[in-house]
């Protein structure tokens, strides 16, 4: 994964998908069911990430953007949002890199099913 690897040259630290446990039951979204992962529904497994623009090179600014998304059966991000701000333009360049990023769907009864995760992105100092 590129992020990972060239981290400090981005100046973006890493990245950690975590399961959203504000919703108790399953939500209908759209035509998909979007489950919250546990209780037989495994984690999505990240397979392409795209890293953020860095939109305050050369400025300092550090901190994290907790993002909100559904991930398809398909393992494509839907409804990507700004659960935690950090700075608006940090915050959009986050968005917009989430966006591009692929997994492998979660599974549930060994089939794909569509998860309603959030990432969080950490930024360093440039």
């Amino acid at each position: 994964m590129r992020g990972i690897r060239n981290r400090r040259s981005a100046g973006i630290a890493a990245l950690v998908l975590l399961g959203l446990p504000v919703f108790a039951s399953t939500q209908q979204d759209g035509e998909e069911t979007v489950y919250n992962v546990g209780n037989g529904v495994t984690t999505p497994r990240l397979t392409h990430q795209v890293d953020p623009d860095h939109p305050a090179r050369g400025f300092r600014i550090s901190g994290t953007v907790l993002i909100g998304l559904v991930i398809t059966s398909k393992g494509d991000p839907k409804d990507v949002h700004v659960v935690r701000s950090l700075e608006k333009d940090v915050d959009q360049a986050a968005v917009d890199a989430v966006k591009q990023w692929r997994f492998d769907p979660a599974k549930k009864d060994g089939r794909p099913v569509a998860v309603r995760m959030s990432v969080e992105i950490r930024f360093h100092d440039m």
